[in-house]
């Protein structure tokens, strides 16, 4: 099932609605996350890992799910990639992706969208899930949406 444009539209809309610049931005993550985990289908993870003054490694930030890897260096995994190539990753088996790193061994499908400001990135939104092929190219504009608001909220 895809989101219909509408779906999309409220996702994004609730994601703004939930922003408070008045609050740290670990605390506007924190809820963030869980509505990313409610708002897309099948979703076994979702949350944010935080790159580094340097741009070269990203680190664990808020989020839900089972246990996670805590740094994830630009040079690997799906999450790396999509920091180093600046641009959202959409994988259907991530078995199948070189250089992969099975922080759960159940993840099967995953999809990455970075957040960007003034072209650096502050960022990556990644969602995982059990399932196969789970995720489609209307979620990646919907999660790359939703990275545009989100970067608001970085100095």
């Amino acid at each position: 099932m895809e989101f219909s444009h509408k779906e999309g539209q409220t996702l994004a809309l609730t994601v703004s609605y939930l922003i408070d610049e008045s609050l740290p931005l670990v605390s506007n993550l924190a809820n963030l996350s869980r509505a990313l985990f409610d708002g897309f289908k099948n979703v076994s993870w979702a949350g944010f890992y935080l790159a580094n003054e340097e741009g070269n490694t990203l680190y664990l930030g808020p989020y839900q799910g089972p246990l996670a890897c805590t740094v994830i260096p630009f040079s690997k995994g799906v999450c790396g990639y999509s920091a180093t190539n600046k641009r959202s990753v959409l994988v259907d088996n991530v078995h199948t992706f070189e250089g992969h790193i099975a922080c759960s061994s159940s993840t099967n499908s995953e999809l990455v969208a970075p957040i960007l400001k003034n072209d650096k990135v502050l960022g990556v939104i990644d969602l995982d899930s059990n399932e196969l092929s789970n995720f489609t190219k209307e979620d990646a504009k919907i999660l790359e949406e939703i990275a545009l608001i989100i970067a608001k909220l970085f100095p």
